[in-house]
This record gives structure tokens, C-alpha cells and sequence, in this order.
């Protein structure tokens, strides 16, 4: 008779604690999925990109700058759903920075160009590695945000000058002094030798 009765009381403990169980693994999920809307919340607030052209230049370059125009277009488009849109959108903005990296027109293959390109492939792909951690630092995505939108006002005010500098016209006689200038620098030997001291110190 104590055997059915140890049984019987072993299986209500187990019963009971597979209830406990339950009932904290249902709780941790609904804090989960809480701090995940949290999350959610904050980064589609932040999620304000500038993908208006700031100048008259780097809206012409939309035009003949096929890449450019599909990373502003790309910019434009804010993902709704969920968080793992965010990612997605991400990827791809990395994605289109890399592919604007890679086609740079030639009156804007420049080093100033060039670098801030590469400081906003940066910090695209900063963004997209704070959204794919498992533990996602949302304020630190919101800023991330803020930097790329820096940056991007940055490399059009450089486009900007670029342009500027290419509608400055060349004054009578430079283009014969800048041949001179490159004649020369043709003519002077680019490694000189130095006569060896022979004499030994003893």
C-alpha cells in the first residue's frame, strides 16, 4: 500500500513542477517578446533616413549615377513589419553602398569622393551588424542612423564641390605651364646616388 501511495505523490510533484515550468518559460517569452517590441518601437521611430538629394548637384547625379539613384531609392523605402525587415533593409543598403563604391563615375573619381563613400559603406555596415546581433542595441542603431545621414549631407556637399571645381576655367597659358610641370619632373631622375664614403673609420 505505501508503494501506490509514493507513487502517487511523486507523480503530483512532477506534475506540479512541469506546471512551474510551464508557467516560467510562458512568462520569460511574454518579457521577450515585450523587450522585442520595445526594440521594435525604437528603431522604427529612429528609422529617418535623409533620402532627399541636399543640393542641386547630387540630384543632376541621380540622373547618369545608376547606383546612386537605386541606393537613394533604397533609402527611401522604410520597412513596416518587424524587426527582421530592419535586417533585411540593412543587408541591402549595405549592399548598394558597396555597388556605389564600385561605380563611381569618373568626373567623381576623386580621393574626397572616394573616402566619404567608404566612411558611409562604414557606417551602413554598422548598422546592419547592430541589427543582426542577438541582443539588439537599439539606441545605439538610432545613432548609427544619425551618422549615416551625417554622412551622407557630407558626400553630396563634396560632390558639390567637385562640380565647382570642374566649372572653373582654365586660364590662358595653365595648361602649357602644367605640361611644363609634368616635363620637368620627367626630366629629373627620380633616384639620385650618393656618392659612398670609402674612407674606413678605424
Amino acid at each position: 500500500m505505501k508503494q501506490p501511495i509514493w507513487f502517487l505523490f511523486i507523480a503530483l510533484i512532477s506534475l506540479s513542477s512541469c506546471n512551474d515550468d510551464n508557467k516560467l518559460r510562458l512568462e520569460a517569452q511574454k518579457k521577450e517578446a515585450q523587450r522585442k517590441e520595445v526594440i521594435f518601437k525604437t528603431i522604427n521611430k529612429g528609422w529617418d533616413f535623409q533620402s532627399a538629394p541636399v543640393n542641386d548637384v547630387a540630384q543632376n547625379s541621380l540622373s547618369f549615377w545608376s547606383q546612386w539613384r537605386t541606393f537613394m531609392d533604397e533609402l527611401s523605402q522604410k520597412p513596416q513589419s518587424s524587426i527582421s525587415a530592419f535586417q533585411k533593409k540593412s543587408k541591402a543598403l549595405t549592399k548598394k553602398v558597396t555597388e556605389m563604391k564600385d561605380n563611381i563615375p569618373d568626373q567623381y573619381n576623386t580621393p574626397s569622393i572616394k573616402s566619404r563613400i567608404s566612411i558611409l559603406l562604414t557606417n551602413v555596415s554598422l548598422l546592419d551588424m547592430y541589427l543582426h546581433l542577438s541582443q539588439i542595441p537599439a539606441q545605439k542603431v538610432v545613432r548609427q542612423i544619425t551618422e549615416i545621414n551625417l554622412e551622407l549631407i557630407a558626400l553630396q556637399r563634396e560632390m558639390d564641390k567637385v562640380d565647382m571645381k570642374m566649372k572653373i576655367p582654365i586660364e590662358f597659358g595653365e595648361t602649357e605651364m602644367l605640361q611644363m610641370i609634368k616635363d620637368t619632373a620627367r626630366a629629373i631622375p627620380s633616384t639620385v646616388t650618393l656618392p659612398s664614403n670609402t674612407s674606413r673609420i678605424e
